[in-house]
């Protein structure tokens, strides 16, 4: 048969239901393609934990249309963790077929890495001629951070001269961004998106001013909040998180009211409320939390809060285990600051953890700083003890007069301590003796107190360019 004499028959009715019930012939509508950024955002809140996490709630407005919608959502942070994503409509019908979270970020690196084995065109300026030469090249490797071309049947590297490319790859994005494809009901819809993300974190700082006697101080407490996440938020609701919440690690690093006529007023722009079995903060207006920023808010101020100051002079639990003779000789004496954390004393508020600098006027009434300490989160109503430094002029030496023992872990020891305060001005001293296992003190010069099963201790009066000494023997059994 001839090809001119073939004849082409219409096709009927049953070839048509047979072709479109196999998909033949016709396409599937492809979704239509959204996107959205920060400018549809309506509300924005975060919620910062002190362990460099934070969790993002934003509502925004988008116009979606009906059907399937593939949704470019932008202007998210790029420390994100995208299994965490929550998304719903205020008025329903909106449902996540699928999600990706797109963050192969468009850099020169990236675009060597996707033109390889593509054309490229190099340049570079030829001095002679007075102006930019430009070649076709082949990109054949980026290994090694080195591209290699091939030019003109040569290949070579070390091309000294920029590149240009034909195309930026669909792939590659100029921010990371979430990707859905939502099935959709309603046009316009009004979405609210939670999400926790890493580098986002807050610490607490306090400055405390005491005064001449050391008897009262004014404390100031500051958030510093640090935003690496990889996003900005304006205008956004801020909360904080003191506590310890429990996460579960995937083993991945990555790159934490009115006050009494005592203490006067405790000023404060965070609103403090219990929550769960941590302890919420609230700041009372929005602000901007910023890529790359720290950002630092006043906590607390409370006036003329009481503090006692106290010399400790500390032991060792293993001296009273084997025989010694002089084992402190001019050991200074440890200076801390005992601050009531209560509405009593100006305060009552969950302090969250954080550094205490602690500062003094000399006599020409300089402010000089005089030592800092870490506090872990105190409750309120729980003293606040604050360790300074070590005494200057107040020293005590330790010697162990005799010992004997009783078996192979009973011992009987006999010690003196001298304390010694070269100050015009007498100074109180408590003496804490460690001594563990079962122990009984035998006779002493001073009253001891049993502070627990395991601590004993001395509260003695030194005076003024004076000396103290406290004798005393134990038995102690440790096995």
């Amino acid at each position: 048969m001839s090809i001119r004499s073939l004849r082409i028959r219409p096709i009927g009715p049953l070839f048509l239901c047979l072709f479109a019930a196999l998909g033949v012939g016709s396409a599937t509508a492809a979704p239509a393609e959204k996107a959205s950024s920060a400018a549809d955002r309506k509300e924005v809140s975060i919620t910062v934990y002190n362990q460099n996490f934070g969790l993002v709630r934003e509502v925004r407005e988008l116009s979606l249309g009906t059907g399937q919608v593939a949704l470019a959502f932008k202007d998210v942070a790029s420390k994100i963790q995208p299994e965490t994503v929550s998304i719903k409509a205020a008025g329903g019908g909106l449902s996540v077929l699928e999600q990706n979270y797109r963050f192969d970020l468009l850099t020169p690196q990236k675009l060597l890495e996707k033109h390889v084995g593509r054309q490229v065109k190099l340049h570079r300026y030829n001095e002679r001629l007075g102006k930019e030469q430009s070649f076709n090249a082949e990109l054949l490797s980026v290994a090694g951070g080195t591209p290699v071309y091939k030019i003109g049947g040569e290949v070579t590297y070390g091309f000294p001269g920029r590149v240009s490319f034909p195309s930026v790859p669909d792939n590659l994005m100029s921010k990371p961004t979430l990707v859905w494809l939502l099935e959709n009901k309603r046009p316009k819809q009004r979405v609210e998106v939670t999400y926790l993300t890493r580098n986002m974190t807050w610490k607490a700082d306090y400055v405390f001013v005491i005064n001449d006697k050391d008897t009262l101080g004014d404390l100031t407490g500051w958030v510093t909040l640090n935003n690496t996440s990889g996003a900005s938020y304006e205008g956004a609701k801020l909360k904080l998180v003191a506590g310890d919440v429990q996460r579960v690690s995937d083993g991945t690093r990555y790159p934490s009211g009115r006050a009494s006529a005592a203490g006067g007023k405790s000023k404060r722009q965070f609103n403090e409320e219990g929550f769960f079995e941590y302890h919420l903060y609230t700041l009372s207006q929005p602000t901007d939390v910023l890529e790359n920023e720290q950002k630092q808010v006043t906590l607390l101020e409370a006036q003329n809060a009481k503090v006692r100051k106290k010399l400790i002079y500390y032991g060792q639990q293993y001296w009273y285990r084997s025989r010694y003779g002089e084992v402190q000789k001019n050991q200074k004496v440890g200076v801390y600051l005992d601050l009531d954390n209560s509405t009593q004393n100006g305060l009552g508020i969950a302090l969250p953890k954080g550094i205490v600098r602690v500062y003094k006027a000399d006599k020409s009434g300089a402010k000089q700083f005089i030592g800092e300490d870490s506090i872990d989160h105190t409750p309120r109503d729980e003293r606040v003890r604050i360790k300074m430094g070590e005494a200057f002029d107040v020293v005590g030496d330790r010697k162990q007069m005799s010992w004997r023992t009783f078996g192979s872990c009973t011992s009987e020891s006999q010690w003196e301590i001298e304390l010694r305060n070269h100050k015009d001005a007498a100074e109180r001293v408590e003496v804490f003796e460690p001594v563990g296992g079962d122990w009984t003190v035998l006779d002493s010069t001073h009253p001891h107190k049993k502070k627990d099963a395991f601590t004993f201790t001395f509260d003695v009066n030194v005076p003024a360019r004076g000396k103290t000494k406290i004798s005393y023997r134990v038995r102690v059994r440790w096995c």
